[in-house]
């Protein structure tokens, strides 16, 4: 997952008790809609925050990424993760103008869960979804990038295979396909 942390990654990171990862995303909800209405008012010293305030200061939506990784938190079960997932993942294409983003999702739930079984789950879930059209991406390359290479992973049962990703990202990227 790297060195930088996403907003939920960094809300549900020590949150094993829902409430403190709900405390946690409540903060997230309230940045996301001043980022929105009052971006001049967001915290200062927050790297995530002023990233977002440089791309995306007075535009929604960025909420329903919080909603979804609250979902997850809150799941109970492997349906309820799966929505949580696919959720998030569909939010996260829409807002950035595309459509697609379950495999992405589902890829990113299972990165969420602390045992090896239920991302096993997950993954396979991942696997099971068709691959969308590329006119699903409405012309943004980046996303069938991404939701290319959520395959790939998901493909491997989340082992990553460095060299053959960095191939099919940069096919992709070149030809579309």
């Amino acid at each position: 997952m790297g060195a930088g942390r996403t907003a939920d990654q960094s809300a549900h990171a020590g949150a094993r008790e829902p409430l403190i990862g709900q405390i946690k995303l409540a903060w997230w909800r309230d940045m996301m809609a001043m980022l929105a209405t009052d971006p001049a008012a967001l915290p200062k010293g927050e790297p995530l925050l002023a990233e977002l305030q440089a791309s995306w200061a007075g535009q929604g939506g960025l909420d329903a990424l919080v909603d979804a990784a609250e979902a997850m938190l809150l799941a109970e079960d492997m349906a309820m993760r799966q929505a949580a997932g696919a959720g998030f993942g569909e939010a996260l294409f829409r807002l950035s103008g595309g459509g697609g983003g379950v495999r992405w999702g589902l890829l990113w739930a299972a990165g969420q869960q602390e045992g090896v079984g239920e991302a096993r789950q997950l993954f396979a879930a991942a696997r099971n979804q068709p691959a969308p059209r590329r006119e699903t991406f409405r012309g943004s390359k980046a996303l069938l990038m991404l939701d290319r290479w959520a395959a790939a992973i998901v493909a491997a049962d989340g082992e990553r295979r460095w060299r053959s990703e960095g191939l099919l990202l940069f096919r992709v990227g070149l030809i579309g396909r």
